[in-house]
């Protein structure tokens, strides 16, 4: 078997450090472990290296990062001029096991190659790399993050010059430069001659990317109004959120943000939580008690990297809830419209951009306003490369792009989604509510009774290993050979099949089923995790309505899978 030599080398080659091969002999009598970790290397995809931290080809560790980054190295040696080159690279990274290490080891491995690099002196956020790559003038970046992940795993993300993740034609051609490098000791390292390549940056690079976010607030004034009496209770989750998140708040004019003690500080063990993910209810536990305890107005919490933003609101109940992704975006796109409106700013060619696989609330609301909607793939990038397209064009203005998952961009300071801009824009919103008597959660009800009542889940199946990649690749070939009819007794009048490159998009493994009643599902697997994911939207004229349509297309969809697994 070709991984067992692989495996052989690794444990006996005196390249990889003592401490690599004493753990991959601990494995040796565990045939299924190995061939896990070593029948493939560690797939390069075009959201960049993301992997459980441990040795072997197939696991994220000092190696797999060296390589990763000699082969974005000869990409950008072969690809760029010498003055985009000497352009440079910045690198931010996380809380996680080994993020600094990574981050040296990218540093290292891009000076030993001849490229100037820049480093910060501790971790940062992911849109502060995204805004710190145009500010900079680099011609890439690298971002060492596993987002939400468990603690075990890390990751490793490369943007553009553009400051937004490289598109799939350079990942695919970074991807072919690391497929050639097989002899790890090829790898260029920092000697005392490009040791100088390695920059550290100061604290200037923070307050021009926090006067930027500052810059988004729409009604400063409301914000001076109440910004003293309105309570927020805001985690970091243990990431990289808490110092610039607190500290914008605070200059934007709220005085009363109550941190959650025990989640405060970086933690690569993430205090605990076992998925540190907004999006779950359960990451959000200590928030919400704190925010009983003090009678907050808002809970918000970010992810590690601080790109992703989830929020608990207090309903007329008096229990706190979590919005949806779908639910904040909408939200947002009223209140970035209204508030804009009010100040004249909106402009006619402003253009909400949203992903394929979010609901249309926020996209009935600009279109209520005559706005133009665009939807690009499931991916931040492809909002950020429209922002390019209107910037280089100049024939359309960005209002606001946002994805289900939680992701939002208000403003061009970033080119990747921000949960430093969004939590400003969500507590002036919210604020904005409180000023006129009312919960955001009694807002969302309002713009329900005005535009629908959308509905939103999702089904994410995770099959790892091998076997599961096999499963999740035999499950979607199922729904294309056997295309849907109906759901929940309504017809299917269209199908959209991504894979065959339509609506001027790149090619995707995405599938998208519309039914006649509105209602929609999209079957995808996730890009960054061994899951394969069932987007389910339905939209109603009141919420039993719209629960009664999940609830029969869930059924559906779970009697199919049943047979299939």
């Amino acid at each position: 078997m070709a991984y067992n030599r692989t495996y052989k080398s690794w444990s006996e080659n005196e390249y990889f450090d003592k401490k690599t091969r004493e753990e991959l002999l601990s494995i040796r009598d565990n045939e299924k472990e190995i061939e896990d970790r070593f029948y493939k290397n560690l797939e390069f995809g075009t959201a960049g290296l993301r992997g459980i931290i441990a040795a072997g080809t197939n696991r994220i560790n000092v190696y797999t990062v060296r390589r990763a980054t000699f082969g974005l190295a000869n990409y950008i040696l072969k690809n760029t001029t010498e003055e985009e080159k000497n352009r440079g690279v910045v690198i931010a990274h996380d809380n996680r096991f080994m993020s600094r290490e990574f981050c040296i080891e990218s540093a290292n491995t891009l000076a030993g190659c001849g490229i100037k690099t820049y480093i910060f002196d501790g971790l940062r956020t992911t849109p502060e790399l995204s805004f710190a790559v145009r500010n900079l003038n680099c011609i890439a970046g690298i971002v060492i993050t596993a987002s939400h992940n468990p603690p075990e795993y890390n990751g490793y993300k490369v943007y553009w010059e553009d400051g937004a993740q490289v598109m799939p034609e350079i990942a695919n051609a970074i991807t072919d430069e690391i497929n050639q490098i097989e002899d790890y000791s090829t790898i260029p390292v920092l000697t005392d001659e490009n040791k100088d390549l390695v920059i550290l940056l100061g604290d200037n690079q923070d307050t021009e990317f926090i006067e930027k976010v500052k810059s988004q607030v729409i009604r400063k004034e409301l914000i001076k109004s109440v910004g003293k009496e309105f309570k927020i209770v805001y985690t970091p989750l243990c990431g990289t959120g808490n110092v610039p998140v607190r500290r914008v708040l605070k200059e934007a004019g709220f005085k009363h943000v109550l941190s959650v003690q025990e989640e405060e500080n970086p933690d690569p063990n993430f205090a605990g939580i076992e998925y540190p993910n907004p999006e779950d209810q359960r990451a959000l536990a200590r928030g919400i008690e704190l925010a009983k305890c003090e009678g907050a107005d808002l809970v918000i919490a970010t992810d590690p990297d601080c790109d992703r933003v989830g929020v608990a609101v207090k309903t007329t109940s008096g229990d706190y809830a979590l919005l949806t992704g779908n639910q904040i975006g909408g939200m947002l796109t009223d209140y970035i419209i209204e508030g804009l409106k009010e100040e004249n700013k909106l402009k006619d060619n402003s253009v909400l951009i949203k992903t394929i696989v979010t609901s249309e609330f926020g996209a009935d609301i600009a279109k209520a306003n005559n706005l133009e909607v665009m939807n690009v793939l499931t991916g931040f990038k492809f909002i950020g490369e429209k922002i390019k397209s209107f910037e280089e064009n100049k024939d359309k203005s960005y209002l606001f792009g946002y994805e289900e998952s939680y992701g939002y961009l208000v403003g061009t300071h970033a080119r990747d989604k921000d949960g430093v801009v969004a939590s400003v824009l969500i507590s002036e919103m919210a604020a904005y509510y409180y000023s006129k008597n009312m919960s955001l959660y009694e807002g969302l009800q309002e713009l329900y009774k005005k535009y629908a009542y959308f509905k939103e889940e999702t089904i994410s199946i995770t099959l790892a290993g091998i076997e599961g990649l096999e499963k999740i690749k035999n499950i979607i070939s199922h729904f294309r050979s056997n295309p849907l009819t109906s759901l929940n007794n309504k017809k299917v009048v269209d199908v959209k099949d991504y894979e065959k490159g339509i609506d001027n998009l790149p090619r995707a493994n995405v599938l998208k089923y519309f039914l006649e009643d509105e209602s929609w599902i999209a079957i995808r697997p996730s890009g960054t995790e061994p899951k394969l994911k069932f987007y389910i939207a339905v939209k109603g004229k009141d919420e039993k309505e719209s629960n009664e349509k999940l609830l029969g297309i869930k059924k559906n969809i779970n009697e199919i899978l049943e047979q299939l697994m």
